[in-house]
């Protein structure tokens, strides 16, 4: 189950990596986060804000400084069980920084825009090389998770239009596949991710098939930045449940069970665009409570945070966060979970409480939390519970069930009852300060 983030190589923490600087202080980094419980980190293998990370220099020769680099990398992740979500290129500083790219014809590159990086045939054979390269590599190391082919597809890369992202994801997906499976036997999962609102911004595109429905990708993807919630927050609860809806509404467009993971989210617009770093106790309750409805929205994992802060590295109540979670990922038989999000079928007694699950017909997993009791700095008010919350949950097969009451900020069990569902499954739930979560399970 994937519990990480976004990390770069040019980042605070993964700086010493290059020249060999201090691989030490890395690889103390990387044992904390397994220590923390972090599983998997999201890494673009070329990160282009700064010009010395360029992956290809000139076009074709892959630098062997930022070879070793990655070398290293995958060996520490291996040591200390960390996997690695990684994607080819960085295309948003690709984009901003074109005129130094190594793919610019100017710098020798096949491309005379970045307009036409998805439709150029001289720029697919790089990208080929390039991937192809990665899976000789290190596609039969074992800290490899899975490939996201492309980071934030648009229709600007390929002059205005999405008609054809769906050729552009086979023809990648099936190269790497095919690859993979003459070397090592096998091949990692896939997926290609989108910047969110996109999908409003452009709804007459068709950007909904290749991203959730395309036959060649494994899970699906977004980057989740909601505009007013997500990416500008002003409260720690609004995001989280818009998180929770938007998770919702993808798997619904899955339509096949396949898995949806959120790679991307973060204050974005407060930090990039109002150059402000959230109040550090605020934004590990806005990230605490992400990853919780994240989870019980469905999604895998806890999502998968864009630091968005100065320095730009996630706090230690976030890495704190990420080891709650991970302590309660066992109380659920996720092989045999076949969750369907369940939105606005559960029923909850009390409008000052909002609910976040998922379910079959044998397990639950539920995040409540108070929303009316925001104090004036954003955050939740702990207040004394008067009156129990009953939540209603829909699917669940007659039996008995064992329920834990998980307090996400102590990261403890903080409450444990039996329950009979006879088709739905009514609970009272213990009072509770803020927020709790639920995991449920047939005996």
């Amino acid at each position: 189950m994937p519990i990480g983030q976004n990390d770069a190589i040019s980042w605070p923490e993964l700086n010493g990596l290059f020249r060999r600087k201090d691989i030490a202080g890395v690889e103390a980094h990387l044992r904390w986060l397994r220590q923390s419980g972090v599983t998997c980190l999201r890494l673009m293998l070329e990160y282009a804000q700064v010009r010395h990370r360029y992956f290809e220099r000139p076009l074709g020769r892959f630098v062997p400084a930022m070879v070793r680099l990655w070398d290293d990398l995958f060996r520490l992740c291996e040591k200390h069980g960390l996997r690695i979500l990684l994607t080819p290129f960085d295309t948003f500083w690709q984009w901003r920084h074109w005129r130094h790219h190594p793919y610019n014809q100017r710098n020798g590159g096949a491309l005379d825009q970045p307009s036409r990086f998805l439709v150029c045939t001289a720029t697919r054979r790089a990208i080929k090389a390039r991937l192809e390269f990665a899976v000789r590599r290190w596609g039969g190391s074992g800290a490899l998770f899975a490939w996201d082919l492309w980071n934030e597809i648009h229709p600007e890369q390929a002059e205005g239009s999405a008609d054809d992202f769906g050729d552009f994801i086979h023809d990648l997906g099936a190269f790497v596949r095919r690859l993979e499976i003459s070397l090592y036997g096998r091949s990692h999962p896939q997926t290609v991710s989108l910047f969110g609102p996109e999908l409003r911004w452009r709804a007459h595109m068709p950007l909904r098939e290749p991203i959730f429905r395309h036959p060649d990708l494994d899970f699906a993807s977004l980057h989740i930045y909601e505009e007013g919630t997500i990416d500008h927050p002003s409260d720690t609860v609004a995001p989280a449940l818009g998180l929770g809806r938007i998770v919702g509404e993808a798997l619904a467009e899955t339509r096949d069970g396949r898995p949806f993971l959120d790679s991307e989210h973060g204050p974005i617009h407060t930090f990039k665009d109002k150059k402000i770093t959230l109040p550090e106790p605020f934004d590990d309750e806005y990230f605490r409570h992400m990853q919780w409805a994240h989870l019980a929205a469905g999604g895998a994992g806890g999502g998968m945070r864009w630091p968005n802060r100065t320095p730009h590295v996630l706090t230690p109540g976030m890495r704190r966060a990420q080891r709650s979670l991970a302590g309660f990922l066992p109380l659920i038989d996720w092989r045999r979970f076949r969750r369907v999000h369940l939105g606005g079928r559960v029923r909850v007694s009390r409008p000052d409480v909002a609910a976040v699950a998922c379910g079959d017909d044998a397990q639950a997993v539920a995040w409540l939390v108070h929303r009316e009791t925001i104090g004036p700095n954003g955050m939740l008010r702990a207040v004394a519970q008067t009156e129990p919350v009953m939540i209603d949950l829909p699917g669940l097969a007659p039996g008995s069930y064992r329920i834990v009451g998980w307090d996400t900020a102590a990261g403890t069990q903080a409450a444990e009852w039996r329950a009979q569902a006879d088709g739905r499954l009514k609970l009272e739930v213990p009072p509770f300060a803020t927020d709790v979560a639920l995991a449920i399970r047939r005996c």
